[in-house]
């Protein structure tokens, strides 16, 4: 019989936290670098979007160049 430490521990294992599944529906996706912007970052978009509604949605954590 396994103990409730044992499922956690297995299921940790078979499913990193670090990795969440996104399900979304939209009309267009852009892939981009964010890139420094003073304090925070910034992503350029189309200018047909202004005005509509976004999702962003972090792939990648910490910096893909070093």
């Amino acid at each position: 019989m396994t103990t409730g430490d044992e499922k956690k521990d297995s299921f940790e294992k078979n499913h990193p936290r670090n990795k969440v599944k996104f399900e979304i529906y939209g009309e267009e996706l852009i892939e981009k670098i964010v890139n420094s912007s003073g304090n925070s970052g910034r992503v350029y978009l189309p200018p047909e979007w202004i005005g509509t509604k976004v999702k962003v949605i972090r792939c990648h954590k910490g910096p893909l160049f070093p």
